[in-house]
């Protein structure tokens, strides 16, 4: 789909270029800003053409259209400036001295004849208001972004009063304000006794909760979670190594078992032998889980359990299948006898080879697989790179 998309656009592109256009360029709309185009002239008489780069403007209104767009933007002032506010007889909420009209190029720049009760983002001082309310007038300068030297003017009244708060806000923003009083009067004493009623209501005073024993409560409960669940995935990570560990040893470790057992060993002194073996080379190997099994067997033979029991148990906690019907082919034989049991391990351990062939080739593949993801992400980027470009060009 992404290379028949690159062709048209090839074709589009070497069909434009070939092709003389008819010397005209569309300007952007009103308000949409300037844009460059890249050119190629050819002259007459000669073959090279000679690339320029020109920068067009967007189209401009004319001096009747600009007046029209004044008043239309002023006309519709005192709506876009309210907010959240009914009227300008009655400001409570901050309002919205927009800095430029919205999809016109027109910015608008405000003067104000008190800074103490609102500033030109429109935000109320309320720490300045009187309840009796607080006249103030504005002026708006409209300017015509394209051409500066085109203004127009607007110019309004409003009142602002103090948000009144009703039921239990109203009452505690009186408490406060009397609070603030008592504060202000008694500077020079060491205490600040605050008032025990207001509008002839009792008030009592608590502390605020300090919520920094619960932060510190959830931030270790969080991390007993986080620390109780990385032990678990190590577990299962470790548990897993185990298990890919142990099913890499078993081929070797069922071949040297069939051929020691062919040499004449029992079954009892080839599996010390080989536990004896794995004690003198563990600094060169590094710990084999199979064999680490191996030993607490030996270990259990030597304690008084019988050799089959052993074998069976050694199956069972190696948790993986190959050993299990390892374990209980040599408990098997002990029981019937060791006739034919050096053929069945040898044909038990041409097969675990085989299926370490398969294994490998898979864990091969596992790791191709495991590429394919930062693969993708590269070609995203190098499309990205590449077809963006061109469509923003055609849309130029």
């Amino acid at each position: 789909m992404l290379l028949a998309s690159g062709i048209v656009l090839l074709i589009l592109d070497g069909k434009a270029y070939a092709t003389e256009t008819d010397g005209t360029i569309a300007r952007n709309q009103y308000g949409k800003g300037g844009k460059t185009e890249d050119l190629e002239i050819g002259i007459q008489g000669g073959r090279d053409r000679i690339p320029i780069q020109l920068e067009v403007q967007e189209q401009q209104y004319s001096t009747k259209e600009i007046k029209k767009v004044f008043d239309r933007a002023i006309s519709q002032m005192e709506r876009r400036i309210l907010g959240t506010n009914q009227s300008l007889d009655h400001i409570e909420e901050d309002m919205e001295l927009i800095q430029e009209i919205p999809e016109e190029p027109i910015a608008v720049e405000w003067e104000l004849d008190r800074y103490d009760v609102m500033n030109i983002y429109g935000e109320l001082q309320h720490d300045a208001l009187d309840k009796k309310g607080t006249i103030i007038n504005m002026k708006a300068v409209l300017t015509y972004k394209v051409n500066p030297q085109n203004q127009a003017l607007y110019q309004c009244t409003a009142i602002i009063y103090p948000k009144e708060l009703k039921g239990v806000a109203g009452f505690a923003e009186k408490v406060r304000v009397a609070a603030e009083q008592i504060e202000k009067d008694t500077r020079t004493e060491k205490k600040l006794n605050l008032p025990d009623t207001v509008d002839d209501k009792a008030v009592s005073y608590y502390r605020g909760m300090n919520m920094r024993g619960a932060v510190v409560a959830i931030m270790a409960a969080l991390v007993a979670i986080l620390l109780y669940a990385r032990e678990k995935q190590n577990g299962f990570k470790k548990e897993k190594e185990k298990r890919l560990q142990m099913l890499l040893d078993y081929p070797e470790l069922a071949n040297k078992f069939t051929l020691l057992l062919g040499a004449g060993l029992t079954v009892r002194n080839t599996w010390k032998k080989m536990v004896s073996d794995y004690e003198e080379q563990i600094e060169e190997w590094g710990i084999r889980y199979a064999y680490e099994e191996m030993k607490v067997t030996l270990n259990e033979m030597q304690s008084g359990i019988t050799e089959a029991e052993s074998y069976e148990g050694f199956g069972r906690r190696c948790k993986v299948q190959e050993y299990v019907k390892f374990g209980a082919l040599l408990s098997q034989n002990l029981r019937k006898g060791t006739k034919g049991l050096v053929q069945l391990l040898r044909m038990d351990a041409l097969q675990a080879f085989e299926e370490r062939k398969t294994r490998a080739k898979r864990l091969g593949e596992e790791a191709g697989t495991k590429l394919l993801l930062p693969m993708f992400l590269m070609l995203t980027v190098v499309l990205i790179i590449v077809v963006v470009p061109a469509f923003l060009s055609m849309q130029m």
